[in-house]
């Protein structure tokens, strides 16, 4: 149980059954980067607009709830609405508002506008491909996709280990306020911080040389065997032949959009 937060309830375990799950975690990484690539590439807004619309309904076909959904992406949203709101007050253009001293260009308000919609049509396909997948599943997809091994690793023991940290976090606190602290701004309080990072950071490593300690024990040679042998199959052509026709069509878009500005 203490273990069972690490993953932070991935969205396959909200999920109902859906085309997309019936795909190969294969299929689905190398669609989500593909379509990250295309879209970052896209500035006409209709098109990033319909980009949006195809992710939405990628997101709809992969049976994500939708408020669970729309907390991920307004996490995301909250982290460049600062960017948003600046860059048409920074990019210099064509003036369409003024504020007190600051005027707004066009330039800058179609650039906000650009990454908003790139960010989002890019986590919510990223949602409805990879976010579904366990993180096992995942590991072993990016391992036979000739991933280095060392990041397979890294990716599959913090996802591990990451409650097990927050759970050690939790009870250095608990010793703190047992001891009457109060966190202030003051010297006081950032030594304290910087203690309580300190053995977060020993104790962490103590306990990633008793893993590996248990891990050679058991026969760890630095690899771990797949016994799962996956195959693509006709639900993966059939996808695939699906996002190539899609993505072809937005580019034609863009490429004809972009002449004729």
């Amino acid at each position: 149980m203490a273990h069972d937060h690490a993953l932070h309830r991935p969205l396959e375990r909200l999920a109902g059954a859906s085309p997309i799950a019936a795909l190969d975690p294969r299929t689905r990484i190398v669609a989500a980067v593909v379509w990250a690539f295309a879209v970052v590439s896209f500035e006409n807004l209709a098109v990033l607009t319909a980009a949006v619309a195809t992710a939405l309904l990628t997101a709809r076909l992969a049976a994500l709830p939708a408020r669970a959904t729309a907390t991920k992406v307004l996490m995301m949203d909250g982290f460049v609405v600062a960017l948003l709101v600046l860059l048409p007050f920074t990019t210099p253009g064509t003036p369409v508002a003024t504020i007190g001293p600051f005027t707004a260009s066009a330039e800058g308000l179609h650039l906000a506008l650009a990454i908003a919609l790139k960010a989002n049509a890019i986590v919510l396909m990223l949602l409805a491909l990879v976010g579904t997948l366990e993180p096992p599943a995942l590991g072993h997809a990016l391992a036979r996709l000739r991933v280095p091994a060392s990041l397979v690793h890294l990716l599959l023991f913090t996802v591990r280990y990451v409650a097990v940290l927050t759970d050690e976090t939790a009870r250095l606190r608990t010793a703190m306020r047992a001891r009457a602290f109060a966190p202030a701004t003051n010297r006081h309080t950032l030594r304290t911080y910087g203690y309580l990072v300190g053995m977060l950071l020993v104790r962490a490593a103590e306990r990633a040389e008793r893993v590996l300690d248990a891990m050679k024990c058991r026969g760890f040679d630095g690899s771990w065997p797949m016994l799962d042998r996956p195959r693509l199959g006709r639900d993966d052509a059939v996808a695939a032949a699906v996002g190539a026709v899609v993505l072809v069509l937005l580019i034609t878009a863009e490429t004809a959009l972009v002449r004729t500005a």
